[in-house]
């Protein structure tokens, strides 16, 4: 047999070899092909169709019509049309905060402030003034944990968030800013609102309407929250500015006359009743007080704030026979009393309540509290702020007096409100006693049995507000005629009314310098103001 050369057997097994490899190609190319295929079609009949349905919800637009309503509403559901859904926020958005409640304020410890779910410690009644129960040294700015603590006794809360009327943020705003405003940079005053922002719209709550049926609270004056710029030395943070938070409704205690997101509320007072019967025995007394003051002021002149008409303020209550006066300065003040200060205004008929530092002041409830008529000198102290909770026709409640005619001393208080009927004094002391109920958040661990607190009237007018936009949207309607500058105006309207003209107001709040609200400058100096008068008011 004879062997094959060496160089033969090499030359044949690489033949073989060839020929194996392409056939192997051929085979690998078509199975490479038929994959590419398969996948392509995968791609096209299973992943875009999914892809196309979870990314056509644009945030900054309204739902479509066909696919939006209402919440199904039973007749036979006592809450239908009422119910809130409650988002389950990380704890540091709220519960962190009151854990770490030192850092909170920069001059006020506020760990007193935040036990009694947000009401503070209780009162002594050692002068009387105070009635048995429901009395607490409440801060005035701790209306986010009052409120959330609030909502935890809702009657109408739900898990599910398709038959929810509207949905509740409980993130602690007012606490949020307090933390960061002296000494920290902007990117940390915003960190947290940027953040909540962020995790909301994620949420498939939020894709509905786009947010617009959300809300939350913030303690503190909507200033502290329109940062206007990216200038480090501008004041605040831009929660009130982020594109998707003006969405949402904001609830502060002072808003905006210029922007259509935030909404009046009262200042919390010292009285938070867990019973009906707490409110009726407080109104009572209030009707049968004997008021020896025709007039009182509690404050303390502004002299850096040229435009202040509190000094001439405090000049006619020293100058008058039947005028009282409780100054308000560092230290030590019986002004800083509680007790004091429900004193005066108990024993007063008439209560002034000129601006504060910005256009609204606490004091303002404490009065009404105290069955005291208001007197003030600008409308956007209480007629354009606290339109849900107060009526509309102020003379019921209070009288106006401009702030020129002090300024100008073309009017002596005196004489203005002692030509006011005796008889026209008592109807109007009852409007204010009669309003007692809705102005006071009731204790947050209880639950009032027929009364409608400042808590049940801000959720409803909230509702009420949501509803109405749901009805726009069915129906085709659109706000491009609404101008937001004019904001205080739209408040004001009668129902059925949707146009606004010339008002008697105007020179109150003439144009904004910037088109977004109150020049930046200006805003900035009333926010800073105010935190300095807390200072005032806590040392």
């Amino acid at each position: 047999m004879r062997r094959r050369p060496v160089a033969a057997i090499f030359s044949d097994q690489m033949e073989k070899s060839t020929t194996k490899s392409h056939n192997s190609r051929i085979f690998f190319l078509a199975s490479l092909s038929a994959f590419f295929w398969l996948l392509l079609l995968y791609f096209h009949f299973i992943i875009l169709p999914h892809q196309q349905s979870s990314t056509t919800v644009n945030i900054q637009q309204p739902p479509p019509r066909k696919h939006f309503g209402f919440p199904d509403i039973k007749k036979t559901d006592p809450c239908g049309g009422r119910y809130i859904y409650v988002h389950n926020l990380p704890s540091r958005f709220n519960q962190d905060m009151l854990r770490e409640c030192k850092t909170l304020s920069l001059w006020t410890n506020m760990c007193k402030f935040t036990t009694n779910a947000g009401l503070g410690p209780p009162l002594e009644n050692i002068d009387g003034v105070f009635s048995d129960t429901g009395w607490y040294a409440t801060n005035q700015f701790a209306v986010d944990v009052i409120f959330a603590n609030r909502m935890k006794q809702y009657e109408c809360l739900t898990n599910d968030s398709s038959i929810a009327a509207a949905v509740f943020v409980p993130f602690y705003a007012g606490f949020d800013i307090a933390r960061y405003l002296w000494g920290y940079n902007i990117s940390m005053r915003d960190a947290a609102s940027v953040e909540l922002v962020d995790w909301l719209m994620k949420r498939p709550e939020w894709g509905v309407m786009n947010g617009r049926d959300h809300f939350l609270v913030a303690g503190r004056i909507t200033w502290d929250f329109r940062r206007l710029s990216e200038d480090e030395k501008d004041w605040g943070n831009k929660l009130l500015f982020l594109p998707a938070a003006k969405n949402m409704s904001m609830l502060v205690v002072e808003s905006s006359p210029w922007n259509a997101n935030d909404f009046g509320i009262p200042y919390p007072t010292y009285f938070h009743p867990a019973k009906d019967k707490d409110v009726f025995v407080w109104q009572e007394r209030m009707r049968r007080l004997e008021r020896k003051w025709l007039f009182s002021f509690a404050g303390a002149p502004r002299p850096g704030n040229a435009k202040s008409i509190r000094g001439q303020i405090i000049e006619q209550c020293r100058s008058s026979k039947v005028g009282k006066l409780l100054e308000c300065d560092f230290g030590e003040s019986k002004c800083h009393s509680p007790s004091s200060i429900m004193q005066m205004f108990q024993g007063s008929v008439f209560c002034l309540q000129p601006q504060g530092d910005s256009y609204t002041r606490r004091s303002a409830f404490d009065s009404m509290l105290a069955g005291c008529i208001l007197v003030f000198f600008h409308p956007g102290s209480a007629y354009t702020q606290y339109t849900w909770h107060l009526p509309k026709d102020y003379t019921k409640y209070s009288v106006f007096i401009p702030e020129d005619d002090i300024r100008k001393r073309n009017v002596s208080i005196e004489e203005r409100l002692s030509q006011i009927p005796e008889e026209r004094v008592r109807i109007m002391r009852e409007e204010v006693i009669s309003l007692i109920p809705r102005l006071v958040y009731a204790d947050p661990r209880s639950k009032l049995e027929t009364l409608k607190d400042a808590f049940d009237v801000s959720v409803q007018a909230v509702i009420d507000k949501v509803t109405n936009l749901r009805k726009d949207i069915i129906e085709g309607r659109t706000d491009e005629n609404f101008i937001e500058e004019n904001s205080w105006k739209y408040a004001l309207l009668d129902e059925g009314q949707h146009e606004v003209g010339p008002h008697e107001w105007d020179p109150f709040f003439s144009k904004p310098k910037d088109g977004n609200g109150e020049s930046s400058d200006s805003s900035a100096e009333v926010a800073k103001n105010s935190w300095k008068n807390e200072q005032r008011t806590q040392s």
